[in-house]
């Protein structure tokens, strides 16, 4: 059976028992129901970009998810389903690559997704972490979301409104391992111009102000260079890049939690009453910086010497050099200032 290492982001993780690969929806539904009226675990991959596993394995069913199909509407508008008429209502198999889908937007003219260039993955994932970066999120333009529901083995759509969009968050991320999703459906604006620049670095690069527009190649162009400065495009050559992108997600604190950091430390307050703090900042300063490799886990896994939320697989590691990292830098970040952080990444028969 394949090792699991040769096809996530961080090449890491053992054999899967019994591997499949589904490529169509059919074969991914069949796939998926069988073994569950068989009761074998199963492990749904699609670009492996979030996930880290055991070095032991899957022992279960490993389902690769390989569909494909790019639809484009520009006459049909579901005003039931989509937030907003106009544009172009593109639907997506669970399967295409997610970067090859920004890379065609932008191509034809469709706003909404161009800052999202160079994120590793499938479509299928992005609603359920809710994928987001430099001031846009999947849920700003996600239409609805067609998955299998392995509980009530039916298929089922949900409108944007129902998917229970949070940061990095869903209601398939919080109940895992019950909906595969199908298809996405997107409501993307047509136009030369981007949606409204929200992310401050971004809008330096560009030279535009904050909440102004850019040209979409542009705005793509120039998130692809910030993201290859982080390391967080892939690249084979570049040891950076192996890596689950960011590691922790930045934590909500409480008035109080916020109010006890340092002065200098980064708050942004929510609608919520909460206040959201940098994941890289506090972790930076716990004392771990840029390229720092623990003496407990060894050399063969760092902190990226580009970002300090990308924990790295410099090469022949394991899993469990690299949880070894991982949990030293969330109990350094605790003791240091109180704050627990949470891994963004999925853990598979292990866990921190």
């Amino acid at each position: 059976m394949p090792d699991l290492r040769d096809h996530t982001t961080l090449r890491l993780g053992g054999p899967g028992r019994e591997w499949v690969r589904a490529t169509s929806e059919a074969e991914l539904v069949a796939a998926v129901a069988d073994a569950d009226a068989a009761g074998t675990p199963v492990l749904l991959l699609a670009g492996g970009s979030n996930l880290v596993v055991a070095d032991a394995g899957f022992d279960g069913l490993v389902v690769e998810v390989a569909t494909t199909g790019v639809d484009a509407d520009t006459d049909t508008c579901d005003v039931d389903a989509l937030a907003q008429c106009g544009g172009v209502v593109v639907t997506v198999a669970a399967g295409e690559d997610w970067d090859e889908l920004v890379a065609h937007a932008v191509d034809q003219g469709w706003a909404g997704i161009e800052a999202l260039s160079g994120i590793p993955g499938a479509v299928g994932s992005t609603p359920i972490q809710n994928v987001g970066a430099y001031g846009q999120d999947v849920s700003q333009t996600i239409a609805r979301v067609r998955t299998w529901d392995r509980v009530d083995r039916t298929q089922r759509t949900f409108a944007a409104a129902d998917c229970g969009f949070g940061y990095r968050h869903s209601r398939f991320k919080a109940e895992p391992g019950r909906h595969v999703v199908l298809e996405v459906t997107f409501q993307l604006r047509q136009g030369d111009l981007s949606e409204p620049v929200a992310y401050a670095e971004l809008a330096r690069t560009l030279g535009v102000r904050a909440g102004e527009r850019a040209p979409l190649k542009a705005v793509r162009d120039a998130v692809l260079a910030l993201r290859s400065g982080k390391g967080m495009v892939l690249d084979a050559d570049d040891h950076d890049t192996w890596s689950a992108g960011s590691f922790f997600t930045n934590p909500f604190l409480t008035p109080e939690q916020a109010a006890a950091l340092p002065d200098d430390a980064p708050r942004w307050e929510q609608p919520d009453g909460t206040v959201k703090s940098s994941a890289a900042w506090l972790i930076e300063h716990s004392g771990y910086g840029k390229g720092y490799a623990s003496p407990a886990a060894g050399e063969r896994v760092r902190l990226s010497t580009k970002h300090t939320l990308a924990l790295t697989n410099r090469g022949g590691a394991t899993t469990e050099e690299l949880l070894t990292l991982a949990r030293e830098v969330r109990d350094g970040v605790r003791e240091r200032f109180g704050v627990a952080l949470v891994n963004e990444p999925v853990t598979v028969g292990c866990s921190l």
